[in-house]
């Protein structure tokens, strides 16, 4: 498994693209605004995008890929998500008055684009490998997800506050070897960040002493203009390990 990273910042601007990351070739998890770096060739590759849950930075380019690319394939995407995040996508986004709905076009027996729920808990395998989505506490329904290669694996937190859950299951994978996990507000956020049900460096220093596992940690979600900021918050929080901030473009292979 190669997971590229073609966005993790919580905004825009300059250099910064918001998540998405790209598994072998043909795979995304999130589809933010980092998507749209990606060539029309890779596009066309792409079958699956595993969505963590319907806010705007996780998957504005969804539906650009699919106008730009759909009549180029031969089979449509699937939208990999929880029911509820679904149910989102079809009412508020791929409603024929913010997007048309693809899952019509050309028509319902043919479409470009196709739904598939999933269950939290349930993995998904795909040519060996395997996407399992893993609990959340965010403000919409949401999930995280374990990529399992068999011989290592990599957990995404996605969206998520305080989350007990998440560590009940990550602390259960014998073959942990990298977490992303976010952390979108400083300290002095604090307040929003338990009003947004996100995580703040003080918060990440509570949440990793849940986890017993030692895996290459990353730091992903940072917004833009607190990077430094958050990271020498983190660094001050967080002892026993030494969180990094997450690159576009690292490739992290397992």
């Amino acid at each position: 498994m190669k997971l590229r990273i073609l966005g993790c910042s919580g905004g825009i601007g300059g250099n910064f693209r918001t998540t998405s990351m790209l598994l072998d070739n043909d795979v995304l998890i999130d589809a933010g605004t980092g998507v749209g770096d990606l060539s029309v060739a890779e596009l066309c590759l792409i079958d699956h995008v595993f969505v963590t849950h319907s806010h705007l930075d996780h998957i504005a380019c969804i539906p650009f890929m699919v106008d730009s690319v759909g009549f180029m394939r031969k089979k449509p995407l699937t939208i990999y998500a929880i029911e509820p995040t679904l149910e989102i996508l079809r009412q508020h986004l791929f409603n024929w008055k913010i997007w048309p709905d693809f899952t019509q076009i050309p028509d319902a027996r043919a479409p470009l684009m196709r739904y598939q729920a999933i269950k939290l808990g349930q993995a998904v395998e795909l040519q060996g490998r395997k996407i399992r989505a893993l609990p959340a506490n965010h403000v919409v329904p949401a999930v995280g997800y374990q990529l399992d290669s068999g011989a290592a694996s990599l957990v995404f937190s996605g969206d998520t506050t305080s989350n007990d859950a998440l560590w009940e299951v990550v602390n259960r994978i014998s073959n942990l070897r990298y977490l992303i996990i976010e952390t979108a507000f400083s300290n002095e956020e604090k307040e929003l960040a338990l009003l947004s049900k996100h995580l703040c460096p003080s918060l990440l220093a509570q949440e990793l002493l849940k986890l017993k596992a030692t895996p290459e940690i990353y730091i992903t979600h940072l917004k833009p203009g607190e990077v430094e900021l958050t990271m020498q918050e983190i660094s001050a929080c967080v002892s026993g390990t030494s969180p990094l901030m997450l690159q576009n473009g690292q490739v992290f292979e397992f």
